[in-house]
Protein backbone atom coordinates (compact mmCIF):
# COMPACT_ATOMS: atom_id res chain seq x y z
CA UNK A 1 0.00 0.00 0.00
CA UNK A 2 1.21 3.52 -0.79
CA UNK A 3 0.91 6.33 1.73
CA UNK A 4 2.65 8.81 -0.59
CA UNK A 5 2.29 9.84 -4.23
CA UNK A 6 5.24 9.20 -6.56
CA UNK A 7 6.75 12.14 -8.41
CA UNK A 8 6.47 10.11 -11.63
CA UNK A 9 2.66 10.13 -11.22
CA UNK A 10 2.49 13.93 -11.10
CA UNK A 11 5.01 14.18 -13.95
CA UNK A 12 2.85 11.91 -16.09
CA UNK A 13 -0.29 13.99 -15.45
CA UNK A 14 1.65 17.17 -16.15
CA UNK A 15 2.88 15.85 -19.50
CA UNK A 16 -0.55 14.47 -20.39
CA UNK A 17 -2.04 17.95 -19.99
CA UNK A 18 0.42 19.20 -22.62
CA UNK A 19 0.20 16.17 -24.94
CA UNK A 20 -3.46 15.19 -24.83
CA UNK A 21 -3.54 13.01 -27.94
CA UNK A 22 -4.26 9.35 -28.57
CA UNK A 23 -0.83 8.89 -30.13
CA UNK A 24 1.06 10.26 -27.12
CA UNK A 25 -1.10 8.30 -24.71
CA UNK A 26 -0.55 5.05 -26.60
CA UNK A 27 3.22 5.60 -26.50
CA UNK A 28 3.06 6.33 -22.77
CA UNK A 29 0.50 3.68 -21.76
CA UNK A 30 2.93 1.92 -19.37
CA UNK A 31 3.49 5.24 -17.57
CA UNK A 32 -0.27 5.69 -17.27
CA UNK A 33 -0.68 2.18 -15.85
CA UNK A 34 2.08 2.82 -13.29
CA UNK A 35 0.59 6.20 -12.29
CA UNK A 36 -2.90 4.73 -11.93
CA UNK A 37 -1.56 1.85 -9.83
CA UNK A 38 0.24 4.38 -7.61
CA UNK A 39 -2.97 6.39 -7.11
CA UNK A 40 -5.05 3.26 -6.41
CA UNK A 41 -2.53 2.14 -3.79
CA UNK A 42 -2.79 5.53 -2.11
CA UNK A 43 -6.60 5.34 -2.16
CA UNK A 44 -6.64 1.84 -0.65
CA UNK A 45 -4.50 3.06 2.25
CA UNK A 46 -6.60 6.23 2.58
CA UNK A 47 -9.84 4.24 2.82
CA UNK A 48 -8.37 2.05 5.53
CA UNK A 49 -7.56 5.16 7.59
CA UNK A 50 -10.90 6.83 6.81
CA UNK A 51 -12.84 3.98 8.40
CA UNK A 52 -11.84 5.43 11.79
CA UNK A 53 -14.14 8.43 11.21
CA UNK A 54 -16.28 7.71 8.12
CA UNK A 55 -18.31 4.44 7.95
CA UNK A 56 -18.95 4.70 4.17
CA UNK A 57 -15.24 4.00 3.61
CA UNK A 58 -15.78 0.45 4.88
CA UNK A 59 -15.79 -2.32 2.26
CA UNK A 60 -14.73 0.05 -0.56
CA UNK A 61 -11.50 -0.13 -2.55
CA UNK A 62 -9.60 2.42 -4.61
CA UNK A 63 -11.14 0.93 -7.77
CA UNK A 64 -14.63 1.74 -6.45
CA UNK A 65 -13.70 5.42 -6.15
CA UNK A 66 -11.62 6.29 -9.18
CA UNK A 67 -13.10 7.77 -12.36
CA UNK A 68 -12.09 6.70 -15.86
CA UNK A 69 -9.41 8.85 -17.49
CA UNK A 70 -11.14 8.62 -20.88
CA UNK A 71 -13.35 11.64 -21.61
CA UNK A 72 -16.80 11.35 -23.20
CA UNK A 73 -16.44 13.86 -26.05
CA UNK A 74 -19.68 13.05 -27.89
CA UNK A 75 -21.53 16.17 -26.78
CA UNK A 76 -18.56 18.38 -25.89
CA UNK A 77 -16.82 21.11 -27.86
CA UNK A 78 -13.64 20.07 -26.05
CA UNK A 79 -12.43 17.06 -28.04
CA UNK A 80 -9.38 16.22 -25.91
CA UNK A 81 -9.62 12.43 -25.47
CA UNK A 82 -8.30 12.23 -21.89
CA UNK A 83 -8.78 13.92 -18.55
CA UNK A 84 -5.54 15.50 -17.35
CA UNK A 85 -6.11 14.36 -13.76
CA UNK A 86 -7.10 11.43 -11.58
CA UNK A 87 -10.32 11.86 -9.61
CA UNK A 88 -11.74 9.73 -6.79
CA UNK A 89 -15.02 10.08 -4.88
CA UNK A 90 -15.74 8.51 -1.49
CA UNK A 91 -19.48 8.28 -0.81
CA UNK A 92 -22.19 5.78 -0.01
CA UNK A 93 -22.48 3.88 -3.29
CA UNK A 94 -19.00 4.63 -4.68
CA UNK A 95 -17.91 7.09 -7.34
CA UNK A 96 -21.32 7.28 -9.08
CA UNK A 97 -23.15 8.24 -5.89
CA UNK A 98 -25.22 11.43 -5.88
CA UNK A 99 -24.95 11.68 -2.10
CA UNK A 100 -22.58 14.04 -0.25
CA UNK A 101 -19.02 12.75 -0.18
CA UNK A 102 -15.29 13.37 -0.34
CA UNK A 103 -13.43 14.07 -3.59
CA UNK A 104 -9.69 13.89 -4.26
CA UNK A 105 -8.39 15.46 -7.47
CA UNK A 106 -4.80 14.70 -8.45
CA UNK A 107 -3.26 16.82 -11.21
CA UNK A 108 0.05 18.37 -12.24
CA UNK A 109 1.04 22.03 -12.24
CA UNK A 110 -0.33 22.71 -8.72
CA UNK A 111 -3.91 21.92 -9.80
CA UNK A 112 -4.69 19.22 -7.21
CA UNK A 113 -7.38 19.71 -4.58
CA UNK A 114 -9.62 17.90 -2.15
CA UNK A 115 -13.27 18.74 -1.71
CA UNK A 116 -16.51 17.72 -0.07
CA UNK A 117 -20.20 18.46 -0.20
CA UNK A 118 -23.08 17.86 -2.57
CA UNK A 119 -22.61 18.33 -6.31
CA UNK A 120 -25.55 19.10 -8.65
CA UNK A 121 -28.20 17.10 -6.77
CA UNK A 122 -31.61 16.21 -8.28
CA UNK A 123 -34.57 18.51 -7.56
CA UNK A 124 -35.89 16.55 -4.57
CA UNK A 125 -32.47 16.61 -2.87
CA UNK A 126 -32.05 20.31 -3.62
CA UNK A 127 -35.39 21.09 -2.05
CA UNK A 128 -34.65 19.00 1.06
CA UNK A 129 -31.23 20.59 1.63
CA UNK A 130 -32.60 24.10 1.19
CA UNK A 131 -35.30 23.34 3.75
CA UNK A 132 -32.65 22.03 6.16
CA UNK A 133 -30.56 25.18 5.68
CA UNK A 134 -33.62 27.37 6.28
CA UNK A 135 -34.46 25.49 9.50
CA UNK A 136 -30.89 25.01 10.74
CA UNK A 137 -28.91 28.04 9.55
CA UNK A 138 -27.03 28.42 12.83
CA UNK A 139 -25.87 24.80 12.64
CA UNK A 140 -24.55 25.28 9.09
CA UNK A 141 -22.83 28.53 10.04
CA UNK A 142 -21.27 26.76 13.02
CA UNK A 143 -19.61 24.39 10.55
CA UNK A 144 -18.62 26.50 7.52
CA UNK A 145 -17.99 29.88 9.14
CA UNK A 146 -15.52 28.74 11.80
CA UNK A 147 -11.96 30.12 11.39
CA UNK A 148 -10.51 26.58 11.14
CA UNK A 149 -12.90 25.59 8.31
CA UNK A 150 -12.38 28.87 6.45
CA UNK A 151 -8.61 28.58 6.74
CA UNK A 152 -8.73 25.25 4.90
CA UNK A 153 -11.59 25.81 2.46
CA UNK A 154 -12.34 29.53 2.24
CA UNK A 155 -15.89 30.37 1.10
CA UNK A 156 -18.27 27.67 -0.14
CA UNK A 157 -18.20 27.11 -3.89
CA UNK A 158 -20.80 25.85 -6.34
CA UNK A 159 -23.22 27.05 -8.99
CA UNK A 160 -25.78 29.53 -7.67
CA UNK A 161 -29.11 30.95 -8.73
CA UNK A 162 -29.04 34.61 -9.74
CA UNK A 163 -32.55 34.99 -8.32
CA UNK A 164 -34.21 33.87 -5.09
CA UNK A 165 -35.17 30.18 -4.99
CA UNK A 166 -38.87 29.44 -5.29
CA UNK A 167 -40.67 29.55 -1.96
CA UNK A 168 -38.10 31.76 -0.21
CA UNK A 169 -37.94 35.48 0.48
CA UNK A 170 -34.92 37.50 -0.62
CA UNK A 171 -34.72 38.85 2.95
CA UNK A 172 -34.32 35.33 4.37
CA UNK A 173 -31.20 35.36 6.61
CA UNK A 174 -30.03 32.14 4.94
CA UNK A 175 -30.42 33.45 1.39
CA UNK A 176 -26.70 33.36 0.54
CA UNK A 177 -26.69 29.61 1.23
CA UNK A 178 -30.16 28.92 -0.21
CA UNK A 179 -29.13 30.21 -3.65
CA UNK A 180 -26.59 27.42 -4.15
CA UNK A 181 -27.40 24.56 -6.52
CA UNK A 182 -24.28 22.70 -5.34
CA UNK A 183 -22.62 23.11 -1.96
CA UNK A 184 -18.89 22.45 -2.19
CA UNK A 185 -15.93 23.11 0.10
CA UNK A 186 -12.63 23.03 -1.79
CA UNK A 187 -9.06 22.92 -0.45
CA UNK A 188 -6.24 23.53 -2.99
CA UNK A 189 -3.20 21.24 -2.87
CA UNK A 190 0.15 22.32 -4.30
CA UNK A 191 2.51 19.83 -5.94
CA UNK A 192 4.83 20.28 -2.95
CA UNK A 193 2.05 19.14 -0.58
CA UNK A 194 1.01 16.25 -2.86
CA UNK A 195 4.58 14.97 -3.08
CA UNK A 196 5.30 15.44 0.63
CA UNK A 197 5.78 12.52 3.00
CA UNK A 198 2.78 13.68 5.05
CA UNK A 199 0.32 13.94 2.14
CA UNK A 200 -1.84 11.15 3.57
CA UNK A 201 -2.13 13.08 6.84
CA UNK A 202 -3.10 16.25 4.94
CA UNK A 203 -5.85 14.42 3.02
CA UNK A 204 -7.21 12.65 6.09
CA UNK A 205 -7.19 15.88 8.11
CA UNK A 206 -9.02 17.68 5.29
CA UNK A 207 -11.64 14.93 5.00
CA UNK A 208 -12.14 14.83 8.78
CA UNK A 209 -12.82 18.58 8.67
CA UNK A 210 -15.40 17.97 5.92
CA UNK A 211 -17.34 15.26 7.77
CA UNK A 212 -19.65 17.61 9.76
CA UNK A 213 -20.42 19.50 6.53
CA UNK A 214 -21.20 16.28 4.64
CA UNK A 215 -23.27 14.97 7.57
CA UNK A 216 -25.31 18.20 7.62
CA UNK A 217 -26.05 17.90 3.88
CA UNK A 218 -26.79 14.16 4.08
CA UNK A 219 -29.23 14.31 7.03
CA UNK A 220 -32.28 15.62 5.09
CA UNK A 221 -31.70 13.15 2.24
CA UNK A 222 -32.09 9.97 4.27
CA UNK A 223 -35.87 9.77 3.76
CA UNK A 224 -35.75 10.51 0.03
CA UNK A 225 -35.45 7.93 -2.72
CA UNK A 226 -33.51 8.84 -5.85
CA UNK A 227 -35.46 10.65 -8.53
Amino acid sequence: MASTIAKSTINFLNELSRNNTREWFAENKPRYEAARKDFLGFLDEMLKEMTHFEPVANAQTGKDLVFRIYRDVRFSNDKRPYKDHFGAYVADGGRKSILPGYYLHLAGNNNSFLAGGLWMPPASYLKAVRQEIDYSLDELKGIVETPAFKKKFGELQGEQLKTTPKGYDKENPAIEYLRFKSWNAVMPLSDKIVLGNDFMDVVLDGFKSLKPFNDFLAAPLKEIGED
